[in-house]
Order: structure tokens, then sequence, then C-alpha cells
């Protein structure tokens, strides 16, 4: 596989100007060849109405590279991430909260990101790169075994999640990039929305899906119901297109600061804390654990300049 593939997708997540500007070079420089590096923080977390109150941060990954995209496991025992090690492959990796050890999932001749588990299933799917440079939605069982494609003819496929019956929300690349929504099942797939931002927020209990959408220099996060297939905008994000989502409340980060925001009753975002101060630096992804007592955040790496 090429080796510039993996670099590709790690920097369309830190913005699709990074990516696009890589493949058209075609990484021609030894600068181009580092792939951004990032930790992921595990902060205790207790919500009360909507407010939230933050813990010590704890790094949970340490160390030099990159490190991103934890999704918790539904039990809430610990959250699955994408890793890429010395081998330049991204792969899949699982964190115990309970016991702080990690095990490798996946360790294939392709790249895996955005591990995310399947409803009612004891699997995890991914968006796999493929020999050829094909993204498209795999899956694999909770120990890494048995991969296998869901989707053949949705592609090149950047982000997902899944929602309420077996359907899944796709983030397809292209310019504008759309939001998708299939069915592994029969196949079937229909675009709902254009020119969005990377995370989507699902859940296989709700048919609300929420997902960000391009507005001028930022995002607002929009809600779309697949029951009655409409969509409603909610808010501005205070920065980028990175949100979480836990009981009605947003979660989002500007810089070093986390903010919260209950759509239709706060009218501002509120600061729940400033993580500065324990080493984190420039917050993306956020993920809440599905009891609400633990938020991963993921940091530009503490090893960085």
């Amino acid at each position: 596989m090429p080796r510039f593939v993996p670099l590709l997708l790690a920097a369309a997540c830190h913005g699709p100007a990074m990516a696009l500007g890589l493949l058209a070079a075609f990484l021609p420089s030894a600068a181009a060849a580092q792939v951004p590096g990032t930790d992921i923080y595990l902060v205790p977390l207790r919500v009360d109405g909507h407010r939230a109150r933050l813990g010590t941060p704890t790094n949970v990954t340490a160390r030099p590279g990159y490190d991103n995209q934890p999704f918790f496991l539904p039990d809430g025992s610990g959250f699955l991430y994408t890793s890429i090690r010395d081998d330049g492959q991204a792969d899949i990796y699982r964190y115990d909260l309970a016991t702080g050890t990690v095990t490798r999932l996946t360790e294939t001749p392709e790249s895996e990101y955005s591990p995310t588990p399947i409803p009612e299933q004891t699997a995890f799917s991914v968006v796999r790169v493929e020999r050829d440079s094909t993204q498209r939605l795999w899956a694999f069982e909770l120990d890494g075994s048995h991969p296998r494609l869901l989707l053949a003819n949705v592609a090149p496929v950047g982000y997902h999640a899944w929602t309420t019956g077996g359907a899944v929300a796709l983030f397809v690349l292209g310019t504008p990039p759309t939001l998708h929504v299939a069915y592994p099942d029969s196949g079937e797939s229909r675009v709902v929305a254009e020119d969005i931002g990377r995370v989507l927020v699902g859940s296989a209990d709700d048919p609300r899906l929420l997902f960000t959408v391009r507005e001028g220099e930022g995002f607002a996060v929009h809600m779309l119901d697949l029951d009655g297939d409409y969509t409603a905008r909610l808010v501005d994000t205070p920065g980028r297109d990175f949100f979480a989502w836990w009981q009605g409340v947003l979660f989002a980060s500007d810089g070093t600061r986390l903010l919260t925001r209950h759509p239709g009753e706060d009218s501002t975002w509120m600061d729940a804390g400033d993580l500065a101060p324990y080493g984190v630096r420039e917050i993306t992804r956020l993920a809440v654990s599905p009891d609400g007592r633990w938020l991963a955040v993921v940091g530009e790496d503490a090893a960085g300049p």
C-alpha cells in the first residue's frame, strides 16, 4: 500500500486543506512524512443538569505518535482507538478503564481508522484503507478477528456512526464532503446533506443523528431525524467541527478549554474548565462514556514542540 495513504487520512482528521495539500504534493519532503502526533486523555466527569464538572485528566497513551479517535464500548469498560506505531500502519487498540491495560486488536497490511462498536453485535466497524487505497466500511469481531466488508459500493468513506434501524451514517470524501445514510443489509445508500464536518453522533435507540455543516469560516451542529427525514439547525460550534453529545448536552472545545451547551435551553456555551494546566494541548476529538462518568479528550502530542 502506498505510504502516503495512512498519512493522508490522518491529515484529514486535522482538516481537509491539509489532506488535499498532501495529496497534491505526494509527500515531496521529509517534513510531510510526519504523522500528526496526538494523545488521548481520560477525564473524570460529572454532569449536574447542564453543568459539567471535570476531574484531573490522565494521559493514557503518553507516547510520541498518533493516538486518536476514541470510542467508548457500550458497557463502558473501556474504549477503542486508532494508533499509528513504528510500522506506519494505523491499527485498532483497546484501552481498559479498570486495569489501564492496552490491547492491540488489529495487525493488518491495511490501515484501519474510526473504530466504532456495532449495535447489538460483538463487533466493531472501521474505515479501512485497502491495498489499492480504496476507503470503505469494514467490520471485525471485538477481538480483532474475522474482517469483513460491510458496504461494497460506498467510497471513499472518511468517518461513520451507527444509528437506528441498522442504518449507518457516512462522511463520504469529496468536494464538498457529503453525508450518506446507508443500510449494510441491503446496500442501499442515499445522500442527505453536504459540506459536512468530520464528527457524526448517532445511537441505535434514537432516530436522531447529529453532525456539523460548514457555515462560512465555522460550523454549526445540525440534527437529522431519520423517522421524519428532516434536518434542524441547533447551534454554532465554538470553534472547529469536533463535538460530543450525552443526554441532551453538547460538549465542545476552544483551544484547551472544554465547553458545554444544551440546545434550546442554554443561550450560550458554558465554560467547563481549562485543561492546559494539566499539559493538554489544543483539544480536538471528544467522547463521553455511556454512563457519563468519563470524558476522553484528544490533544496535541504532549511530546511535541
